[in-house]
């Protein structure tokens, strides 16, 4: 039911002969579910050598063939959904319906990317002269370097692959050790459609290790990176030294602002569902909830009740609507957060403990009265924990909603034209969702602004991030 790990380079598959490797384990159950081999040294030098060579055939390729391979990855892709989302919930974690929806998501990803590839359009300049021709064209920026976490292990990286490879460059994908089987079947799918070798290598290792040499590689000419804001500071300051593009995709902490006006019952279902989402581990997680005092109550509630109607347990099991957490560390990350909301007058309205007694399994928590300073207010969480705190006006909760150094994306809710145009203006954020969650989508950029990041992925923007501008004067 699970897959064959394998390293993929210059278009052959390598499995873990000579090389070291670390245990795959599934984390609703604790036990190993395969070994995953780690590229030596070698292995990342010829990858960069592949798609350095690979990049020569490709962008060489017309956009209009180019997006042929694309859209032909992007149906094996969906015939094969059914799999590839077992592969994902036995190595993430997440309910398989979340597992389904990630995988048909990330299809559509390509098959969009696939489209716009063929649309990249550049402009002609009218010049100053008759005899003067000006022409600013986009041009694919090179071989790239992708780096992605194990919360949507095909969705997260498929956005630099679709993006690199509609826009005509080569990529080596360095994808999450926690969740290799479901990068292994994306790239099979591109395998299989046709993709030369050398296009899109996928390795996996140390991550600090990895990194570091492909960045440093002259070879490499751009990065994508998602995950935690320590690293990607880290990751840009390398990319920086070689004056390499870089998008960054970083951590967040997403504040929720609940109007008076509005449905105190129906927002609450509705922001409850997309909390405990892959057990809270997603960047743009709704993280902060800010509630008027006139609906706090009756929000608070509904919230409580959809919390604790959830149903723990190993996502391929009926009836589950929220799996385990990543790994161990995140279980203790939620602790500290209970312990120190507690220690600060923080109440615990359900849940705040583990669960079970194997898997990494935790509680769907609320917890009110926690004071902005505490940790669960200031700290990303990157799990099943909701703080609902109350707020009495437009620029108090304006102020407490900016105040933090991350601006990934916000939420709010309200029914009156008025105030939803005066809160999206003033939330600091990369993306704001006003009476709406669906701020994700291949078709509109996503990326974050101050400590969450740079460049965003998806939409035209996300094809521009792998291109250079050339500007041609031509007498």
């Amino acid at each position: 039911m699970y897959t064959d790990l394998q390293l993929y380079i210059d278009g052959e598959w390598l499995n873990g002969a000579g090389r070291k490797s670390e245990e795959v384990l599934n984390p609703a159950t604790g036990k190993v579910l395969a070994s995953l081999p780690h590229a030596t040294q070698a292995d990342l030098d010829r990858a960069l050598d592949a798609a350095e060579k690979g990049f020569a055939v490709w962008r060489a390729t017309s956009a209009y063939d180019r997006a042929k391979v694309l859209r032909k990855a992007a149906d094996l892709l969906r015939e094969r959904t059914e799999h590839v989302a077992k592969v994902m919930t036995q190595e993430q974690g997440k309910p398989f319906p979340e597992s389904r929806a990630e995988v048909i998501g990330t299809a559509d990803i390509i098959d969009w990317m696939a489209e716009e590839g063929r649309r990249a359009y550049g402009r002609i300049v009218p010049g100053r002269s008759k005899n003067i021709r000006q022409l600013v064209l986009q041009e694919p920026v090179g071989v790239v370097a992708g780096f992605s976490p194990w919360n949507f292990p095909t969705l997260t990286p498929v956005r630099k692959v679709a993006g690199a490879l509609a826009a005509g460059c080569s990529i080596i994908l360095k994808a999450a050790e926690e969740t290799p089987g479901s990068a292994v079947e994306l790239v099979r799918c591109f395998h299989d459609a046709g993709l030369p070798k050398g296009v899109l290598n996928l390795v996996f290792g140390v991550p600090a290790d990895v990194s570091q040499h492909l960045i440093g590689s002259d070879v490499v000419k751009k990065i994508s990176f998602t995950g935690s804001v320590p690293v990607g500071k880290l990751l840009a300051g390398l990319a920086a030294k070689g004056m390499k593009k870089a998008t960054m995709e970083l951590g967040g902490h997403s504040p929720v602002v609940v109007f008076g006006d509005a449905d105190p019952e129906k927002t609450a279902d509705t922001i409850a569902a997309f909390k405990y989402r892959n057990a809270g581990q997603v960047c743009i997680s709704p993280t902060r909830f800010y509630v008027q005092e006139g609906v706090y109550d009756r929000f608070l509630t509904r919230f409580t009740e959809y919390a604790r109607n959830i149903k723990l347990g190993d996502g391929l099991e009926k009836g589950t609507t929220m799996g385990p957490l990543a790994n161990p560390r995140r279980l203790d990350a939620m602790e500290a957060i209970v312990n120190d909301a507690k220690s600060r007058g923080g109440k615990i309205v359900t849940g705040g403990k583990r669960h079970g007694n194997q898997g990494y399994f935790f509680e769907p928590t609320v917890i009110t009265d926690v004071p902005d300073d505490s940790k669960i207010m200031t700290e990303e969480p990157f799990g099943p924990v909701a703080p609902i705190v109350r707020f009495k006006t437009f620029d108090d909760v304006v102020e407490r909603a900016n105040s933090l150094p991350f601006g990934l994306a916000a939420y709010a809710f309200t029914t009156s034209t008025q105030t939803a145009t005066m809160i999206g203006d003033a939330l600091q954020s990369g993306m704001v969702g006003v009476n709406s969650v669906a701020i994700s989508t291949p078709e509109t950029p996503f990326g974050g602004i101050k400590e969450s990041g740079y460049g965003s992925e998806g939409g035209i923007e996300g094809l521009e991030a792998y291109t250079n501008r050339k500007f041609i004067s031509q007498g």
